[in-house]
């Protein structure tokens, strides 16, 4: 046990969760530090963060910011140092979903998807990579795709392709940042009951999720857990870049 506890610590260390109040991004962060990190659940609401604090436990915080203002994301990260004095860790979590169909969904809309799930990933990844850069220090990013970023899925059009651009931007800021310590991987959940994707999931859409999973059931949020070590870790994965880590119970390996 000491040896694992020693691969996968994070004893020192201060994760940045955005999104951390949502379902999933809680109980990764409730895992981060429960490995020993300082985590900051960075949201819009301190009632539904006190909710996860809560349950996190540890040396757990929230910061509110609105993520869609880079001006935000730069006063995230100034507050954060003032008050714990460093960042190690950056996961981007926050995401929106929809359902509106491909011909009527409006350009207000899609924007207003891309800008939250992807244009608000590459603002973080620039403002906390320049510190990291500036300071020569370790960091890791673990930014949320999708099992839709990997193939596309029906009615929720918008946001498989703003979840592919995600994909396609982490290995694109893996490889620009490789040889200065910065690590960029993307965690790619299956189907896990969080709120992005309730709005879909009616009868017919669980029996098909279910048709094409071969362990025949949804994930579990505690089972992101594992893999938000791995790729946190600079123990266990410092070698780890670029990658898209798929914790989705076959779903990906399923074809007919």
């Amino acid at each position: 046990m000491h040896y694992l506890e020693e691969l996968f610590t994070l004893e020192g260390k201060v994760a940045v969760v955005v999104g951390g109040t949502g379902e999933l991004c809680s109980h990764m962060a409730g895992g981060l530090a429960k490995a020993g990190a300082t985590v900051l659940l960075v949201g819009r609401s301190a009632e539904k963060a006190q909710r996860r604090l809560v349950q996190i436990g540890g040396d757990s915080h929230f910061v509110a910011a609105d993520i869609s203002s880079r001006d935000s994301v730069e006063q995230l990260l100034d507050d954060v140092l003032a008050k714990f004095g460093r960042a190690d860790v950056l996961v981007n979590g926050a995401g929106v979903n929809s359902a509106t169909p491909v011909l009527d969904i409006t350009t207000e809309e899609f924007e207003s998807i891309i800008n939250v799930n992807l244009t608000a990933t590459l603002t973080a990844c620039q403002v906390f990579a320049k510190y990291w850069l500036e300071n020569d220090m370790e960091g890791s990013v673990i930014n949320l795709g999708s099992i839709s970023g990997l193939n596309p899925l029906s009615r929720v059009f918008s946001y498989s392709a703003s979840k592919a651009a995600v994909h396609n931007l982490s290995k694109n800021l893996a490889r620009e940042w490789a040889n200065q310590k910065i690590r960029v991987n993307t965690l790619v959940p299956g189907f896990f009951p969080a709120e992005q994707n309730k709005k879909v999931l009616d009868e017919s859409r669980v029996a098909s999720i279910m048709n094409h999973t071969p362990m025949d059931r949804f994930g579990s949020p505690d089972e992101l857990i594992g893999a938000t070590l791995l790729l946190a870790s600079n123990n266990a994965g410092g070698f780890i870049t670029g990658h898209e880590l798929v914790v989705d119970g076959g779903f990906n390996s399923m074809s007919i």
